[in-house]
C-alpha cells in the first residue's frame, strides 16, 4: 500500500474516503472507478490512532505469504444448471442462507419474479453481473459487501463459498438472458394501472351523474313551480 501512496495520504483516506473523493483527489477518484462506483464506507468512531493501528496491521499482513484474513476461495469451475437453480432459490428465499441472512428479494428485485415481486430498498439485480463486470468481481463483492445496508445485514451472517457460487451463477444466467430490467416492466405496469384507474373514475362519474339526475328530477317536480 505505502508503495503507491505515502502513509499520510492513506491515513487521510481511511479516515474519510468519501471526503477525499469529493475533494477531487485524482487517486481517490481512480480507486472509485476501479471499484465500479462502490464507495469505501466510513467507519464510525475512526480516530487517527485507530487508522494508524489498522494501517500497520495491513502492512504486517501484506508481508506474510498468506494473510490470516485471506478471503473465501470461490471455485472457478463452470456453472451448472443445479447452481443456477440453487441461486434462484436462495435469491427468492426458498432456501435460507446458512448464516440466517435476509433473502435478496426482501430488498431487491430482478427479472423473473413478477411485476410486483421483490423490494425497492436496494438496486435492481437483473444486470448486476454485467455492472460488476463478471464472475470474480461479483464473487469478491459478495464475500465482503461494501454498502452500509449490506454490512448491517451480513456482518454477523456472511455468505459462504457454497452460497456465493450459486448466487453468481444465477445472476450470470439472468444477465445472459438479456431483455429489460424489472424496473422497466414495473413502470409499464404502473402506467397501465393508472390508466385503468382513470377509466374507472370516469365510468363511476357517469353512473353517479345519471343516478343523481334520476333522484333530483322527481324531487323538483314534487315541489312544483314557485308562485
Amino acid at each position: 500500500m505505502t508503495q503507491r501512496r505515502d502513509r499520510a495520504w492513506l491515513l487521510k483516506f481511511m479516515s474519510d474516503p468519501k471526503g477525499m473523493i469529493d475533494s477531487g483527489d485524482p487517486y481517490a477518484v481512480q480507486l472509485l472507478q476501479d471499484a465500479r462506483g462502490v464507495v469505501m464506507p466510513s467507519f464510525p468512531g475512526m480516530t487517527p490512532a485507530m487508522a494508524e493501528a489498522l494501517l500497520s496491521l495491513v502492512e504486517a499482513e501484506s508481508a506474510l505469504e498468506k494473510s490470516q484474513f485471506a478471503g473465501l476461495q470461490i471455485s472457478d469451475r463452470p456453472f451448472t444448471a443445479q447452481d443456477v437453480l440453487l441461486g434462484r432459490r436462495l435469491v427468492r428465499g426458498e432456501v435460507a442462507f446458512s448464516g440466517g441472512g435476509t433473502a435478496c428479494l426482501a430488498c431487491h428485485t430482478l427479472r423473473g419474479v413478477g411485476a410486483l415481486g421483490g423490494g425497492k430498498l436496494g438496486p435492481d439485480l437483473t444486470k448486476v453481473y454485467e455492472r460488476l463486470q463478471g464472475r470474480k468481481p461479483l464473487s469478491a463483492w459478495l464475500s465482503a459487501p461494501a454498502t452500509p445496508t449490506m454490512q448491517s445485514l451480513f456482518a454477523q451472517a456472511p455468505f459462504t463459498a457454497d452460497e456465493i457460487l450459486p448466487l453468481v451463477a444465477y445472476f450470470e444466467d439472468t444477465a445472459r438472458q438479456g431483455g429489460q430490467d424489472v424496473s422497466a416492466h414495473s413502470v409499464t405496469f404502473l402506467l397501465f394501472g393508472l390508466g385503468a384507474a382513470v377509466v374507472g373514475l370516469v365510468a363511476l362519474d357517469g353512473v353517479w351523474n345519471k343516478r343523481f339526475r334520476a333522484v333530483r328530477r322527481p324531487l323538483v317536480e314534487s315541489v312544483g313551480p314557485k308562485r
